[in-house]
Parts: structure tokens; C-alpha cells; sequence
């Protein structure tokens, strides 16, 4: 594993963890298209997923983004 997938690896575990948090229990999809994200989507994620008050915000913005 190289470096940048190190890197996006352990911001997609950082970002699940919060999100599952934020917005209760991920399913299996929403955390496969999370996965899938670019590094910049993931970071665009870290940093809006603290506007979150619920699931609904989040396929919003996997909608938008993905």
C-alpha cells in the first residue's frame, strides 16, 4: 500500500467513524460510496459532516458529490 492510500484509508476510517456518530449506523452502501470518494471528496466530507443533523444530510450530499 502506497502512501496516499494509507493516507485516504485512514481519513475514510476516520470519516465513518464520525459519521456513524453523527448520523446513526451506516448501511453498506452509503459506506461502499463513501469508500469509493477521492481524496478531496473525503476531505469536502470531513469538514461538512459537522453540518449534519441526520442521515438525510449525508445522502444529500452524496448525492451531490458522488
Amino acid at each position: 500500500m502506497g502512501k496516499a492510500e494509507g493516507k485516504a484509508l485512514g481519513e475514510t476510517t476516520v470519516i465513518l467513524r464520525l459519521l456513524n456518530r453523527r448520523c446513526g449506523p451506516l448501511d453498506a452502501a452509503t459506506t461502499a460510496r463513501i469508500q469509493a470518494l477521492p481524496v478531496e471528496r473525503l476531505e469536502a466530507l470531513a469538514e461538512t459532516l459537522l453540518d449534519f443533523s441526520d442521515h438525510g444530510d449525508l445522502t444529500a450530499w452524496l448525492s451531490q458529490h458522488s
